[in-house]
């Protein structure tokens, strides 16, 4: 349980960190683009734009840290129930948050600040009440079944970003977290990991899931960065990839709490999620504060 915990953490620095560096890179990118008109008749960022974002260095070391994120969430994922690794590895939003201060000169209200100490009280009560994690052993369909939903995800996604234009953050940062909660069900019920096989590795659907919904969060990340509220993207992400995870890890694949504290897991589930859309909320609020000190202009209506 201990391993789990500090790989969780581990991975949660990585990605709030990360995080707040694609964001800079995506803002500066964000700045040539609206000088040059490269917006979609939706108002929304062009692809182009998009790849443009990924090639600033801070957005590349920004990726860089995901990726270790990713290599330590998926141990964690392993290693403690999904409720429990999924939360904890979200309040990467606490480090997003703090870091966006120093780097994107964003002032948080006492509100969201309130918000973040609900989320950290929460974080506690779950690890407090976390038992053991399930197998993770499914049936074949389950497989298919996730990399179907992946792709449906990840496709929804790219079509909403194209039609709201710049009033698709919120959308992006949740469908993003939708994606990342998929690679988390993935992680776990991947075979072919313990022990190693090759062949039932490669021929597993859930790792062709792992990589749609990686790939596909991670750009509708990077959009919901380009035209929104970094704290609310990222709570809305926080929202997408702890609630489906979380119950599909209880219902399905056998994690549970410790006798007797399934009230304070529920409780810490429920604290951990509500303070996430509080600063979503109270973040998408800033929106239009936020763009203008970083000098860009601001969107056209704000996301809700």
């Amino acid at each position: 349980m201990l391993l789990g915990l500090l790989t969780a953490i581990a991975a949660s620095v990585c990605y709030g960190t990360g995080s707040v560096l694609q964001a800079v890179g995506s803002r500066k990118s964000a700045r040539r683009d609206a000088a040059a008109a490269d917006r979609t008749q939706h108002g929304g960022p062009s692809l182009s734009s998009t790849a443009k974002a990924a090639t600033t260095w801070e957005f590349l070391v920004g990726t860089v840290l995901d990726f270790v994120g990713f290599g330590l969430g998926a141990l964690a994922a392993r290693l403690l129930p999904l409720f429990l690794s999924q939360t904890v590895i979200s309040a990467n939003l606490v480090i997003t948050a703090v870091l966006s201060v120093k780097l994107l000169g964003i002032r948080l209200s006492r509100a969201e600040w309130t918000s973040i100490g609900v989320v950290c009280s929460a974080l506690v009560l779950l690890a407090s009440a976390a038992g053991h994690e399930g197998s993770g052993h499914t049936a074949p369909a389950t497989h298919w079944w996730l990399l179907a939903i992946s792709l449906a995800l990840m496709a929804g996604g790219t079509v909403a970003v194209r039609l709201l234009g710049a009033r698709a953050a919120i959308v992006a940062g949740l469908l993003s977290g939708l994606g990342f909660g998929a690679l988390g069900v993935g992680v776990r019920i991947l075979n072919g990991i313990a022990p190693f096989d090759a062949g039932a590795l490669l021929s597993d659907p859930a790792l062709y899931a792992i990589g749609v919904a990686g790939i596909g969060g991670m750009y509708l990340h990077t959009v919901a960065l380009q035209i929104g509220s970094v704290n609310g993207a990222t709570a809305a992400l926080v929202v997408g990839e702890t609630v489906l995870p979380g119950a599909i890890g209880v219902l399905w694949l056998g994690d549970a709490s410790r006798a007797g504290l399934a009230w304070m897991a529920v409780l810490g589930f429920v604290l951990a999620v509500g303070g996430a859309v509080a600063v979503a909320w109270y973040g998408s609020e800033g929106v239009a504060e936020e763009v203008g000190a970083a000098g860009t202009p601001t969107p056209a209506s704000t996301p809700t």
